[in-house]
């Protein structure tokens, strides 16, 4: 494809993309196909090359029917997906570049944006001052849980880049910790058993903190080595806000690494009315934010920051001869190879630029109180509403309820909320109660779309 065939068809892969934009409303929220049937569509691989007029067209009759819709305004499933357009744009530029950042020397320019954005988010969201100068991208959240882990193991022991894990080392989380934690354990090394599920308050869901401090007693006690402790803000199931300031003190007395997962919520420090819920954050060793869910940059970007980047660097990097290069020997580089668990790695900074640049702070703080007030608006109609009830009060922009008749009746009307097809909802259990989760954060919602839904909510 010569340059003027890129510009030609690529004007036709933009127009696809806006008119999809344009009509994602009018769509089911979720596919309505079978499986198999996205596969029994597809012819085989042409031994001859072809145009993309055919590839467009597969994309109307085959793809889009097979997609469910992350970007629809009624998606309130699972966090939202913030794919806006200007990071779009930002992802085609980095695509168009076809840069591999893996050293300072590869690509200058991208690892320098990057340093440069993270540095000024630390700022932007109220950060501790200590992650100025630890801020790099990963791909997701599970991603930063676990590079947190490999640099807890290595500042844990002297000799475990040589020899590994001893198999007597151990992670803390809640019961309401995302499983991206466990998964880390195993991928280190560790395995499930490693894994303490420490309780919560019943009435918040936090993690329970004299809990927690017997239970890392009493492993020490038992020849054990606490490793990392992961506290949450803003738990995947109800949104919950674990006490980071007081799990940081008990961290502190066993030199425990402290990571705390934002995925979802942590784009909110960007408004200063709710920096409240990241008190302590100033304890944490490493903090992650994923600019991917609430923050409009299009997937993947996780926003990771360490107050130990020596730690991390120490714990993951290797030179192989064919790698070595002046830049890197003259120790005034970054090379973020060294910060992440791929040797490769792509130009994503660009499009959280071309986010930031198109929207400003100023928007993206729009965009986060607007479905804080919307989230506000639909607790209103449920407190109003004989019939239902909050389960568990409102966090930020997610909402979780259920039918006071029971488990049943919730269900059911999540069902037929979801086979109606303007709405798309998933579901949490709270205390051993079945409850719908309202993740209120498509870009494109509005109060309209939260009142539909509501609506076909208690007609259910």
């Amino acid at each position: 494809m010569q340059p003027d065939e890129f510009r030609r068809i690529g004007h036709e892969v933009i127009d696809w993309i806006a008119d999809y934009r344009e009509r994602v409303g009018d769509l089911p929220v979720r596919s309505q196909v079978e499986p198999g049937w996205v596969r029994s569509q597809l012819a085989p691989i042409p031994e001859q090359g072809e145009g993309f007029a055919g590839l467009l067209a597969d994309l109307d009759r085959v793809v889009v029917p097979g997609t469910t819709h992350w970007q629809h305004p009624g998606f309130y499933a699972y966090f939202p997906s913030n794919a806006s357009l200007p990071s779009v744009l930002g992802d085609l530029l980095s695509s168009g570049l076809g840069v591999q950042g893996m050293l300072w020397s590869t690509s200058p320019a991208c690892t320098e944006v990057e340093q440069h954005l993270m540095d000024e988010l630390v700022g932007a969201m109220g950060l501790p001052e200590r992650f100025t100068g630890g801020g790099v991208i990963q791909d997701t959240a599970s991603s930063a849980a676990l590079v947190a882990m490999l640099a807890a193991l290595h500042r844990g022991s002297d000799k475990w880049r040589q020899s590994g894990v001893d198999g007597d080392e151990t992670v803390y989380v809640s019961s309401q910790t995302h499983s991206s934690i466990e998964r880390a354990a195993r991928l280190a090394g560790l395995g499930e058993e490693s894994v303490r599920s420490i309780g919560v308050s019943p009435a918040t869901l936090s993690m329970d903190v004299q809990a927690l401090t017997d239970q890392i007693q009493s492993d020490v006690d038992s020849g054990r080595r606490p490793i990392l402790v992961c506290a949450t803000i803003g738990t995947t199931g109800t949104g919950a806000v674990d006490p980071v300031r007081e799990i940081a003190e008990v961290c502190a007395r066993h030199g425990i690494w402290l990571h705390v997962d934002a995925a979802w919520a942590g784009p909110a420090a960007l408004c200063p009315e709710q920096r409240h819920l990241f008190d302590g954050l100033e304890h944490a060793d490493s903090f992650c934010a994923n600019a991917h869910k609430w923050m409009l940059t299009a997937f993947d970007l996780s926003l990771f920051w360490t107050a130990h980047p020596d730690v991390l660097v120490d714990a993951l990097t290797i030179l192989p001869e064919y790698l070595r290069n002046s830049a890197t020997e003259s120790g005034a580089v970054v090379d973020y190879r060294d910060w992440q668990i791929p040797l490769g790695r792509r130009f994503r900074a660009l499009k959280l630029w071309s986010m930031l640049r198109w929207y400003g702070l100023e928007g993206v703080r729009a965009h986060l109180r607007g479905h804080v007030e919307l989230a506000g608006l639909l607790e209103s109609w449920v407190e109003a509403d004989e019939r239902w009830e909050l389960v568990v009060p409102r966090s930020l922009s997610l909402v979780t309820l259920a039918h006071v008749d029971g488990d049943d009746a919730t269900r059911a009307a999540m069902d037929a909320v979801n086979a109606e097809g303007s709405a798309f909802l998933t579901h949490t259990v709270v205390n051993g109660r079945f409850a719908i989760r309202v993740a209120i954060g498509a870009e494109a919602t509005r109060e309209h779309h939260v009142r539909a839904m509501w609506d076909a909510l208690r007609s259910a």
